[in-house]
């Protein structure tokens, strides 16, 4: 199994795996340019955003800057709009439905670590140059179909939105949210169903 699938398998895996970092390097040159192309320049934008991404559907707007780890695990729906200074840390699949809002500063994470530092940090006997000294494991997130994400919201990775949500802006989501629903705090909790 390579590392790559072992990471999207939801194993811990080599962070430094040469696969990995190629794939990374590929992300952050286009991320580079997508970051300073001048806001007209919307078929240059297309193409990165086509070249960068898993999947990217029809009237997708992703504002500059945007951040993301390897970008080929995040796929967006159509008529979904995200807005400045999002970092999608896709070291597992991220996948946003249709319709979707995201507000600036949100963060969505895929990558974790052990909670505990001794399962974390590799002791020195346990130490190569080709891994790094911390354990890295990930999980996907989901967001369904016409979900507004607040401002500087934080979504932790293995999370899923249903459908039709509203999440508040600041909260930091850590477990799974319903579909019809408002939602905000820290942690996240529902506050009200929505009607549709």
């Amino acid at each position: 199994m390579t590392e790559k699938e072992k990471m999207l398998a939801g194993q811990q895996y080599n962070t430094l795996d040469p696969e990995l970092l190629a794939q990374n390097y590929i992300a952050r040159r286009l991320i580079k340019n997508y970051n300073h192309l001048d806001a007209e320049d919307l078929q240059q934008k297309d193409q990165i955003l086509n070249e960068l991404l898993g999947k990217k559907g029809d009237k997708v707007w992703i504002e500059a800057p945007f951040y993301c780890d390897y970008g080929e695990h995040i796929y967006i729906g159509e008529n979904t709009f995200v807005n400045m200074n999002c970092t999608f840390l896709d070291d597992n699949t991220i996948s946003i439905g249709k319709n979707g809002l995201i507000a600036p500063g949100v963060q969505i994470y895929t990558a974790s670590h052990p909670l505990k530092a001794s399962d974390r940090i590799r002791r020195p006997e346990e130490q190569s140059p080709n891994e790094p000294i911390y354990r890295t494991f990930s999980k996907p997130v989901d967001i369904g179909d016409n979900v507004w994400i607040g401002g500087n919201v934080c979504i932790m990775p293995g999370v899923s939105i249903g459908d039709n949500v509203t999440i508040g802006a600041g909260s930091v989501v850590t477990k799974d949210i319903p579909d019809n629903v408002l939602a905000f705090g820290n942690p996240c909790k529902v506050i009200k169903t929505l009607e549709e």
